[in-house]
């Protein structure tokens, strides 16, 4: 997300101002509905600082030659199974 902020200056002010909104409309809610927003918000930014570490390591691997061919039939398959998409 960071390099797209680089060449589009208004979205860093975007994001800010949707994030105060959501921050300011939690604030009118009870006392325990905004620990368990905060506790939500948190586990999710973990979940994607996680994702993007794990995400760094795959290029990382890439650029270092370690990929391997995928047969992306097999992966859409895979997916299906796991997902119970048809």
């Amino acid at each position: 997300m960071e390099n797209w902020l680089l060449w589009w200056p208004s979205a860093r002010f975007l994001m800010v101002k949707t994030l105060e909104l959501a921050i300011t409309k939690a604030g009118a809610l009870p006392e325990a509905v905004q620990e368990l927003l905060g506790r939500e918000l948190l586990e999710r930014l973990d979940a994607l600082s996680r994702l993007r570490a794990e995400i760094d390591v795959g290029i990382a691997e890439l650029d270092a030659g370690q990929g391997e061919p995928l047969d992306i039939e097999e992966v859409i398959a895979q997916a299906r199974d796991e997902h119970g998409a048809s």
